[in-house]
């Protein structure tokens, strides 16, 4: 008897379902699976059978062909078993056929018959409700994540047994129900940390908000224990919060990861991520033999922060520089290639110099001549490039760590910034993928961020004087832009440029001696 049930497999953030058709025939005892299935999918038949003879169910003794269709793309991972088991029972006769068309089943089988979480439920949800399919059947710890889904009925199963009981009618299966929008706007904006926590540090503060409000990248340089790191951890809590959309595109790229606890149905936080230096480049941009996201696209819609920047590999540091300016990476392969969104703030501290103190104010730096100058060669020109604020972190002193005045809430902070961000996005209505004056291509830096003729001098003035790079024209006129937006100033003035090119620490001459 021949039986089809549906599976669905991912590719990048999207899935394609699956016809998984099973066939039993007379003959001896063999079993095949064909349609490019690779290691994991072969060994769903030890595992299926396991879990028949624990849950007293029969294995066929006979020939089974299992065909997973279609046949030329790929079949990956273990998600399959359930698929392939309920369709093994409706050919054998042991379960009824009759409404097996209506769902959807995915599923990875323990041997006992358990089920185990499998990555991607969203998407697959999302493509199951486009195929017209009436229900998704799924292991328990995703269904949370599933449910979201409207128009779709979702039910968390934790055995092989519940879903023989289900189709055979003697027992109902328990939908889950989850309120999108509630869930959405019930966890809006809960931070751990907050900016009320750091004492002193109020010209960082400045310099954290104004790359909220513009998307800019930020490069934090300063000594050992001065607070680069705290402050960039507190940078998410200051941004606008996720709308339902971006919200929606995050959770899709985490469960596809498979970084979704089974308590989470959203990402309704801005992601905050942090890899150590020893990262490679496929586990940062993505990729493998099956290609998954990488820490760019984790971090999409939030933060990138690169502690200890110069620590990184060079080449680790160079293949960012494409997906900083697309805001997407694609990954290639000889048969196919996935796209992941990766739109994210990047953030990265580093010290002055090898022993932390160059340019401290009480310490001496005690590297050798040629030592400072060695250890900022370490980070490229190209990447420096996309770094709109230099920001210079000096300790705080013990009588602002001692002090017992609480600074100002990120909440407070919030709203200036989403105010700015409005502008940036009324300001930008009609191109609908920019965002945000860090956007801007060169061109629209030209009409929109006019300065006036003392303007002009004072910044013509300050590339001389302070030796600032031709790169850093374009960055100073969009950082400028972004501070007039927070000032709710229509024109860029002069203390709005003289703020912007403060920022600028790295591109002084003489900064590494």
């Amino acid at each position: 008897m021949l039986v089809k049930t549906f599976g669905s497999a991912v590719y990048g953030i999207e899935a394609i379902t699956i016809t998984i058709e099973v066939n039993i025939s007379g003959g001896k005892l063999a079993y095949y699976i064909v349609g490019l299935p690779d290691n994991a999918v072969r060994e769903s038949m030890q595992r299926v059978e396991s879990a028949f003879q624990t849950n007293a169910f029969r294995m066929p003794r006979q020939r089974i062909v299992v065909n997973m269709a279609p046949a030329d793309i790929k079949k990956e991972g273990s998600s399959y078993d359930l698929t392939i088991a309920t369709a093994i029972l409706a050919s054998s006769g042991q379960i009824n056929a009759e409404e097996l068309d209506k769902y959807l089943i995915m599923g990875e089988l323990s041997l006992d018959g358990g089920l185990q979480p499998i990555k991607g439920a969203l998407p697959i949800a999302i493509q199951a409700r486009k195929d017209g399919f009436k229900g998704f059947i799924l292991p328990k710890q995703n269904a949370r994540e599933a449910a979201i889904v409207n128009d779709l009925e979702v039910y968390g199963v934790e055995n092989i047994k519940q879903i023989a009981n289900f189709f055979n009618g003697k027992a109902e299966l328990e939908r889950e129900i989850v309120n999108t929008r509630e869930e959405f706007y019930n966890s809006l904006c809960n931070y751990d940390s907050d900016f009320s926590e750091v004492k002193g540090q109020e010209n960082i503060k400045r310099a954290l908000e104004i790359a909220a409000a513009g998307g800019h990248n930020v490069i934090l340089i300063g000594p050992p224990g001065a607070g680069k790191t705290m402050l960039a951890r507190r940078l998410p809590s200051i941004l606008p919060p996720l709308s339902l959309y971006e919200s929606l595109e995050t959770t899709k790229i985490h469960s596809v990861a498979g970084k979704l606890s089974t308590a989470d149905a959203l990402v309704t936080i801005r992601p905050f991520r942090s890899p150590h230096h020893t990262i490679s480049d496929v586990a940062l941009v993505g990729g493998g033999t099956n290609p998954q996201p990488g820490e760019i696209s984790l971090a999409h819609n939030g933060v990138l922060f690169l502690d200890e920047l110069p620590e990184f590999k060079r080449s680790v540091l160079e293949v960012m520089r494409q997906p900083l300016e697309e805001r997407k990476v694609n990954i290639a392969r000889a048969k196919f290639s996935v796209d992941y969104p990766c739109s994210f703030m990047l953030v990265t501290s580093m010290n002055p110099c090898p022993c932390g103190y160059y340019n401290h104010p009480e310490k001496e730096c005690t590297c050798p001549p040629g030592a400072v100058q060695k250890y900022m060669s370490k980070i490229s020109g190209p990447l420096l490039d996309r770094i709109d604020l230099h920001v210079e972190v000096t300790p705080v002193n013990f009588n602002e760590l001692a002090s017992d005045r609480l600074a100002e809430k990120s909440e407070l902070i919030r709203e200036r910034v989403i105010i700015a961000r409005n502008i940036q996005i009324e300001r930008f209505g009609d191109k609908p993928d920019l965002h945000a004056n860090a956007q801007m291509t060169p061109q629209m830096v030209r009409d929109i961020c006019k300065i006036t003729e003392a303007g002009q001098a004072l910044l013509k003035k300050a590339m001389e004087k302070l030796g600032l790079s031709a790169r850093a024209y374009d960055r100073i006129l969009k950082v400028s832009r972004t501070i007039a937006d927070l000032a709710g100033s229509e024109d860029i003035k002069m203390e709005h440029l003289a703020e912007a090119i403060h920022f600028r620490s790295l591109d002084r001459e003489g900064w590494a001696g």
